[in-house]
């Protein structure tokens, strides 16, 4: 187990892209120094603030 948290990550999610997307990615990850999952997350926050606007 990790460190206690208020917020555990507990869903595991397996998703398809196509290279392109695959690519954009990894440099979202270079760019940001965060990891794959965190890019997601914060795509995801995103995108649902902007159907809120």
């Amino acid at each position: 187990m990790g460190r206690p948290t208020d917020n555990p990550k507990d869903i595991s999610l397996k998703i398809r892209l196509d290279k392109e997307t695959s690519e954009r990615l990894d440099d979202c990850v270079e760019a940001l120094e965060v990891s794959k999952a965190e890019v997601i997350r914060r795509g995801v926050h995103k995108m649902y603030d902007d159907l809120k606007k």
